[in-house]
């Protein structure tokens, strides 16, 4: 049966619960740190050998649709009520509005130490502390807005600067292609400091704290982020109906990209599964 992943400001007291409560379950059952681990393991950039499947890839959509969703299927095993909600970051814009509530995700982190210390995933409460992470911290941290220096989530004319884009990607298949919709959402720019950084990739920073690595899946924001993403990619779909996940081939022997990239009928690691079989989910899912 076809479930719906909703907004997440138009869920209800008795859903906030339900989702904070999975969250928490699949916490305590050591399954959460498994997802946080297979983040940090395949979070391989442009500069590193092998193949590239989460980020800087075209890959990136693909990879984290299969993710949420091995993720939604945790949740829903604790409560089958339960499904991931996204997240409109060109709506709720504030480090007050949702999900930033104390009854949702929680607040912002401190100005000492940048530790989240309200809602049910504050360190405090003894129910989140981090096991794997790039990092020795055991607490959630979060700097929305960046303090020191500060910087506004995507609006909505950047995400449209991605959804007009027709073409999916384009060689060189990496971090550094300025054209296509993949790298235009997932937002590696060119220059330096947050002028580089766009759509996906602001919000992660934006965020702060644990959204700044490997390790993002630490804050449950990262669903939340994720499964908007995989919105925005379900309208560019719908948008751009002719066109289809790129590259359709893989890349040849003497290409940069060489066995670097996962093309349209490959296995996608760590899965038994294509960017092809992934590219249309109405079956499982749909969003309201």
């Amino acid at each position: 049966m076809v479930y719906t992943r909703k907004d997440v400001s138009t869920l209800t007291v008795a859903e906030r619960r339900r989702l904070v409560n999975a969250f928490l379950a699949v916490k305590r059952r050591g399954e959460y740190d498994e997802f946080v681990r297979t983040h940090i393991d395949y979070y391989v950039s442009d500069g590193e050998g092998g193949v590239r499947t989460a980020h800087m890839a075209p890959s990136f959509l693909a990879w984290h649709r299969r993710f949420l969703l091995d993720l939604e299927t945790a949740l829903r095993r604790v409560d089958s009520s339960v499904t991931v909600p996204y997240w409109d970051w060109t709506r709720d814009r504030s480090a007050t509005a949702v999900p930033w509530t104390k009854d949702l995700l929680g607040g912002n982190g401190r100005r000492s130490d940048r530790q989240v210390t309200t809602g049910p995933f504050a360190y405090a409460t003894g129910n989140w502390t981090l096991k794997e992470n790039v990092t020795d911290g055991e607490f959630l941290t979060r700097d929305l807005g960046r303090a020191a220096n500060p910087i506004a989530l995507p609006t909505k004319s950047e995400l449209d600067w991605a959804l007009q884009d027709p073409v999916y990607d384009a060689s060189p298949w990496d971090s550094t292609v300025t054209q296509g919709f993949r790298n235009k959402l997932e937002g590696w720019g060119t220059g330096r400091g947050s002028v580089a950084w766009r759509n996906h990739n602001l919000v992660h920073r934006w965020v702060g704290g644990e959204m700044l690595g490997g390790a993002s899946v630490n804050d449950p924001v990262f669903w939340l982020h994720h499964a908007f993403i995989d919105l925005v990619w379900t309208r560019w779909q719908a948008r751009h109906r002719d066109h289809r996940y790129q590259p359709a081939e893989p890349p040849k022997p003497g290409s940069r990209q060489y066995r670097r990239v996962v093309a349209r009928h490959e296995k996608l690691p760590p899965w038994d599964v294509t960017p092809d079989q992934l590219e249309d989910a109405s079956r499982i899912y749909r969003y309201a």
